[in-house]
C-alpha cells in the first residue's frame, strides 16, 4: 500500500491518499497484534501453510477493496473481484471505462499483478522471513516445488532479482518505443507476470503501435518460462531455454494455433500471434475489441480455450495447467500404449529432459487436471443457471481458473454477487492450485463440527432421554 501513495501523492490525488492511509494503518494495526502471538514454527503442518496462504490472498484483496471503497466509493464486493483478479494475473475487470481510474488505483492494480506473478506469500518468504521449516511449507503452499538455491529463501532472493531485471529492461524497451513514463511501467508489470492488467480501455490495441505488440509478446513469453530455466541462462548456459521442453511446446503450440487461427479467419497476423500467445502464457492482453474476438467464430476460439487451459511453464509467472503436466500425462498415454504393444514383463520408462518421471507423478499430473476440469464445469454449470450463453461463459470461466483474462464480454459491473463470488473463487484456485483453496474451506467448515467431548455430552443426554 506504501508503494501506490507515491502515485497518489504525485498526482495530487487527495482520496485515494486518505484510502491508502487508512488501509496501510489496518494492516499495520492488525498485521503488529498478530504477530504477537507465540508460534512454534516446528509444529506448522503443509495443511496450515496452505490456509495462511489462501487466507493472506483473500486478506491482500480485501485491503485493496477498502482502498477503493473509502476513495471511489466502490462496493466492496465489486474491490475484491477487480483486485483478486489483478493479484492472481486474471486481469478480467468489471469496469469497461478504466481510463476513468485515478492513477494511482491504475497502478496498484499494474502493481498487485506483479507481485501477485511470483506469489505475494512467496515474495514475503525470499524477502522477510527466516529460513527454516515454516518457509518452506509456505513456499510449497503456492504452488512451488523447484529451487534455484538450496535454501528457500535464498531461491526467492535468486528469483526476485531475476524478475527486477527483466522489468527494467522491459521499461526501457517500451520508453524507446515512445511510450510515456507511467504507461512503460504499467505495461510493463502487466506483461512480464502474465497478468494483463491494462490502464487503457483498449488494453494494448490503444497503442495501435507493432513495435510495442512485439515487445509485449517477447515480455509474455519471458514471463511464462520457468524461473529455473532463467537462472540457467543467467548463470552463462545459453542454450538452457532451447533445451527446455516446456519452452519448445509452449513455441510449438504457438506457431501451429497461429496458423491454424490465419487459415480460419484470415486476420491480421500480428494481431494473430498476439492473441494466441496472451492466451497461452495466461497474459490475457488484448489488441482485439471483445466483439472482434468474437467475429472469429467458434472453431479460433476453441484453440485458445485450449491454450488457456494448457497455459505456461511450471515455476513461471502463468496460469492454466501448465504445460509439463500435460507433457507428463501424454507419456504416460504413451507408456500405456507401448506395454501393451510390448512382450510381458517389459519395463517402459518415461523421461522428460532427460529425468525419469514416476508413475506417482503421472497419477498426480491427471488427478490434478481432472480436479482442474471439475472445477471449470460447477462453475460453468452456476453461469448458465443464471441465463448466459453457455459457449461464451464457458470461455469466460475458463479464462478465470486459468488466470488468463481474455473475455468474451460476459465479465461486467451487472454480474449477480452469486457469480462475482463463484468467479473470484476460481481466480484464487486458479493461482494456488485449487487444493490450498479446498483444504481452507474444508477446515472452515471443521469449525462447526462438535468435538468429541460435545459429541458425547450430547449422546448422554439423549440416553437420559
Amino acid at each position: 500500500m506504501l508503494v501506490p501513495i507515491i502515485i497518489a501523492i504525485f498526482y495530487k490525488e487527495t482520496p485515494e491518499i486518505v484510502g491508502f492511509v487508512i488501509t496501510s494503518a489496518i494492516a499495520l494495526i492488525i498485521g503488529t497484534l498478530f504477530s504477537k502471538i507465540k508460534v512454534n514454527e516446528s509444529n506448522i503442518k503443509l495443511k496450515n501453510a496452505m490456509i495462511i496462504s489462501t487466507l493472506t490472498w483473500i486478506w491482500a484483496s480485501f485491503l485493496s477493496a477498502l482502498v477503493m471503497k473509502i476513495s471511489l466509493q466502490i462496493p466492496i464486493l465489486n474491490g475484491i473481484f477487480e483486485n483478486m483478479s489483478s493479484l492472481t494475473g486474471t486481469a478480467l475487470c468489471l469496469y469497461t471505462n478504466v481510463e476513468a481510474f485515478p492513477k494511482s488505483i491504475l497502478f496498484l492494480k499494474s502493481f498487485e499483478g506483479w507481485l501477485g506473478g511470483l506469489g505475494i506469500v512467496i515474495i514475503s518468504v525470499g524477502v522477510i522471513i527466516r529460513k527454516g521449516t515454516a518457509a518452506a511449507k509456505l513456499y510449497k503452499s503456492e504452488a512451488r516445488d523447484e529451487r534455484i538455491k538450496p535454501s528457500i529463501a535464498n531461491t526467492m532472493e535468486k528469483t526476485i532479482e531475476i524478475y527486477c531485471i527483466y522489468t527494467i529492461i522491459g521499461v526501457i524497451l517500451y520508453l524507446f518505443a515512445g511510450m510515456h513514463l507511467f504507461d512503460a511501467i504499467n505495461l510493463c508489470f502487466a506483461s512480464i507476470c502474465t497478468g494483463g492488467m491494462s490502464i487503457k480501455n483498449a488494453n494494448v490495441g490503444y497503442y495501435n503501435n507493432n513495435l510495442i505488440y512485439i515487445i509485449t509478446m517477447v515480455l509474455m513469453i519471458i514471463g511464462t518460462i520457468s524461473f529455473p530455466v532463467h537462472y540457467k541462462v543467467f548463470k552463462t548456459k545459453r542454450k538452457a531455454i532451447i533445451d527446455d521442453v516446456q519452452f519448445r511446446a509452449i513455441i510449438g503450440c504457438i506457431i501451429v494455433t497461429s496458423i491454424i487461427i490465419y487459415f480460419l479467419t484470415k486476420a491480421v497476423p500480428i494481431k494473430i500471434l498476439f492473441t494466441v500467445i496472451s492466451a497461452v502464457t495466461s497474459t490475457g492482453a488484448s489488441v482485439l475489441p471483445v466483439h472482434a474476438l468474437l467475429s472469429w467464430k467458434d472453431a479460433p476460439l476453441i484453440f485458445l480455450m485450449a491454450l488457456m487451459i494448457i497455459g505456461g511453464s511450471s515455476e513461471s509467472t502463468s496460469g492454466g495447467v501448465k504445460i509439463i503436466r500435460i507433457i507428463t500425462i501424454l507419456k504416460g498415454i504413451l507408456k500405456n500404449i507401448i506395454e501393451i504393444l510390448s512382450p510381458e514383463g517389459r519395463v517402459v520408462k518415461v523421461t522428460i529432459d532427460n529425468k525419469e518421471i514416476s508413475t506417482g507423478a503421472i497419477k498426480e499430473a491427471g488427478s490434478y487436471v481432472f480436479i482442474f476440469f471439475i472445477l471449470i464445469f460447477f462453475s460453468w454449470v452456476i453461469l448458465i443457471l443464471h441465463g448466459y450463453d453457455g459457449f461464451r461463459s464457458l470461455f469466460e470461466i475458463i479464462s478465470a481458473v486459468s488466470n488468463n483474462g481474455l473475455s468474451a464480454g460476459i465479465t461486467n459491473i451487472n454480474m449477480s454477487p452469486s457469480v462475482k463470488i463463484v468467479m473470484i473463487l476460481d481466480m484464487l484456485m486458479g493461482k494456488l492450485k485449487i487444493i490450498p483453496v479446498l483444504v481452507t474451506i474444508r477446515e472452515f467448515f471443521e469449525l462447526f463440527k462438535p468435538s468429541n467431548k460435545q459429541k458425547r455430552e450430547f449422546n448422554k443426554k439423549v440416553l437420559k432421554k
